[in-house]
């Protein structure tokens, strides 16, 4: 990674700093000369000496440098991708139902669903559950007047997601990314299925399994 730093002033704990200084001549223009000094840290003293743009001092050495590409390394020990030998999960179905009370709002998190598994390459079905209604009749007044009744309604809506034949690491990304924008009202609720391999004591069938004395015994 590299930047453009213009102008800028870098700390530089060394004792000897390479600078350059500017001497007149007598033609009037300047000349350069590349002067090397080794400057004490361990005087108590703090000297500072100003020379052709440089500020140096004797415990502190700071240098300005102009127009310089700094390349920052990076660190080459770190992997980038793990690899394990472990297998990947396998999921015949996941189903994510998600359950609000707008409408609006659910169906903007389902276009958001279906792109995003549309994206990584997820084959989804989407289905619309029937809603739920729930009234609850109560008295308009807390104590008296019970003719005077008010009847609150909730409604509930679904929408059901089923995703098909994913791996562990797709599930586990493509959660992550829904769950992480699920809008605010909003529940979601996931159903996972998973493959698993047959267990060694049914693999075979069972009379095949029996010793052959006691096949004989019985006959």
């Amino acid at each position: 990674m590299s930047g453009l730093i213009e102008d800028s002033w870098i700390l530089i704990p060394v004792s000897a700093v390479c600078c350059y200084i500017t001497h007149p001549t007598a033609s009037g223009k300047p000349h350069r000369t590349l002067d090397s000094r080794n400057f004490s840290v361990n005087n108590c003293k703090s000297s500072t000496a100003k020379n052709g743009g440089f500020l140096l001092s004797t415990n502190m050495k700071w240098v300005q440098f102009s127009n310089l590409h700094i390349d920052v390394p990076k660190d080459v020990n770190k992997p980038m991708i793990t690899v394990s030998d472990e297998p990947d999960t396998l999921y015949k179905r996941l189903s994510v139902l998600v359950k609000g009370h707008d409408k609006a709002v659910l169906d903007s998190y389902e276009y958001f669903a279906v792109l995003a598994a549309k994206e990584l390459g997820i084959s989804i079905k989407v289905h619309e559950p029937p809603r739920k209604i729930e009234r609850l009749t109560l008295l308009k007044s807390v104590h008296i007047f019970k003719k005077h009744r008010v009847q609150y309604e909730m409604r509930t809506l679904y929408r059901c997601l089923e995703l098909e034949r994913v791996t562990g690491s797709t599930a586990d990304v493509y959660l992550e990314y829904i769950q992480r924008n699920l809008p605010e009202g909003v529940a979601m609720e996931v159903t996972k299925t998973r493959l698993e391999r047959l267990p060694e004591h049914i693999k075979e069938p069972i009379w095949e399994t029996i010793p052959e004395e006691k096949e004989e015994s019985k006959s």
